[in-house]
């Protein structure tokens, strides 16, 4: 087992499962606030020096939350005795068995990484924008969300996958939970020991409660996987806003290009619109203003559903016909402070697309290098190498004053990258393997007609597994993390 992945469901639980769930969640709240409240405690009772150490890592956060709900401070009573003496009595916190008590442990596991953040962007170890001081979580505008960790007692795991029936999720505190997808590759794959549930983190969102299951599983089945350097040389993808992707060889010869994608934003703007003036009509507080948020909330996620379906068609499109990749570095913070081009840039998700060509290359053993953002790629001639001066927008035409050539303006900077990954190809051999850099993994495990580590071809869905077993598949079986693999 190497790689690490996301299957996600949409669940349908009943009236008492979301309750359990709701409660899950305000229990996760509550954890993550009254850590913070310790630690606030703790600061202000070492600048009095009443307090000697302040927890701060998810570890101690834990063990003082610990010590404070079983203590008189989380819940006490008044015991009267029969002489007429009362006396108090800690009861601490009296609903903690209503819930799971890992909730409280990760939301101090939680709060101990954001804790973590903010140390290391003050003193400079954190890279990005500054981190602020952890604020209290809202009961009214954090959204519901909690994680589990699935561990084993008496052999059985806390968190199964069609255990009472096919479509189900069984976690502990909660229960047995339908699903409205099909988890039959999933339990395949745990079936066959190729894959293992670390975590399951339950969030509500767009009306809906999902849940994602964080898995190790095996890898990719050798006929998924690249040959190590067996392709026919690196190719250049230049990411744009008129062509979204254009992909070509050092040679010029194009290999990709993609002129329509969907603009979800841009295409649905006009209803978004009308969706947030209906929200900013409606009384705070009142169930209206509820239900118009609700409905702007699930128009939002399925913008975002079109264009990670979208993104991934691209990049699975990329990575499993093309083992070296290249790509160049895009500021688009920067780029997004251009009140012209903002909305068309934010659209795009370049982001998101080079995030899933990082990963899906490393799961199937290919390369992915990454350009500097100051090279020049699309004022570079392919042919001579001369650099022009700088290009607007509206040329789309690349035109070299040197040597003559002229090519598609996109084009050109996709041969350009490709260049100049076959130029830096040196640059990430291993030495000591006397070989060329790859990401793949191999870990243990076995299996019929795999080898040690694989996962098998009706696990992985390739093109080797028998037509019948894919034709039966439902469209949404699993995440984006795998079901688009």
């Amino acid at each position: 087992m190497a790689r690490f992945t996301t299957f996600r469901f949409c669940l349908d639980p009943t009236v008492e499962q979301e309750a359990a769930l709701r409660r899950h969640a305000g229990a996760a709240r509550f954890g993550y606030n009254q850590c913070l409240r310790l630690v606030k405690q703790a600061l202000d009772g070492k600048q009095r020096g009443t307090v000697g150490k302040v927890p701060w890592s998810g570890f101690d956060l834990i063990n003082s939350f610990n010590a404070w709900k079983c203590s008189a401070d989380a819940g006490r009573v008044l015991v009267a005795a029969a002489d007429g003496t009362t006396t108090v009595q800690a009861t601490g916190l009296a609903w903690r068995a209503q819930v799971c008590q890992q909730v409280f442990e990760e939301a101090a596991v939680d709060l101990g990484r954001g804790l973590a953040a903010y140390t290391g962007s003050r003193t400079g170890g954190r890279k990005g924008r500054r981190v602020g001081f952890p604020r209290f979580k809202s009961k009214m505008r954090a959204p519901l969300s909690f994680r589990l960790r699935n561990k084993t007692s008496g052999g059985r795991a806390g968190i199964r996958v069609g255990g009472q029936a096919p479509r189900t999720v069984s976690m502990p505190g909660v229960g047995t939970v339908a699903v409205r997808e099909d988890t039959r590759r999933l339990r395949r794959m745990i079936g066959k020991g190729r894959a293992k549930i670390l975590s399951a983190t339950v969030g509500h969102r767009a009306g809906r409660w999902w849940v994602s299951l964080t898995c190790q599983t095996a890898d990719l089945h050798e006929t998924s996987r690249h040959e190590p350097d067996g392709g026919a040389g690196w190719v250049g993808v230049d990411r744009g806003l008129a062509a979204f992707v254009v992909a070509a060889r050092a040679d010029g010869t194009p290999v990709l290009r993609v002129d329509d994608p969907p603009r979800p934003a841009r295409t649905g703007m006009a209803r978004q619109c009308r969706l947030a003036r209906a929200v900013t009509r409606k009384q705070p507080g009142s169930r209206n203003r509820r239900e118009a948020v609700a409905r702007l909330g699930r128009h939002h996620a399925r913008i975002r559903a079109i264009r990670q379906r979208f993104l991934h068609q691209v990049s699975n499109q990329l990575v499993k016909t093309h083992d070296r990749l290249a790509i160049e570095t895009l500021t688009i913070t920067g780029m997004l402070a251009n009140r012209h081009l903002a909305a068309a840039v934010a659209d795009a998700a370049w982001a998101e697309l080079a995030r899933q060509i990082g990963y899906k290359q490393q799961w199937r053993g290919g390369r992915l290098t990454l350009a500097d953002r100051w090279y020049p790629s699309t004022k570079t001639c392919a042919s001579c190498r001369a650099v022009a001066q700088a290009m607007a927008l509206s040329q789309r035409t690349f035109a070299c004053q040197a040597c003559g050539y002229q090519a598609d303006r996109d084009l050109n900077a996709a041969v350009n990258l490709a260049i100049w990954a076959e130029q830096h190809d040196a640059q990430v051999r291993d030495l000591h393997a006397g070989g060329p850099v790859t990401n793949a993994r191999r870990g243990e495990g076995s299996g019929p007609r795999t080898r040690a580590g694989e996962t098998s071809p009706d696990d992985a869905g390739t093109p080797s597994a028998p037509a019948g077993a894919r034709r039966g598949r439902p469209r949404r079986a699993l995440s984006h993390h795998s079901n688009e693999l």
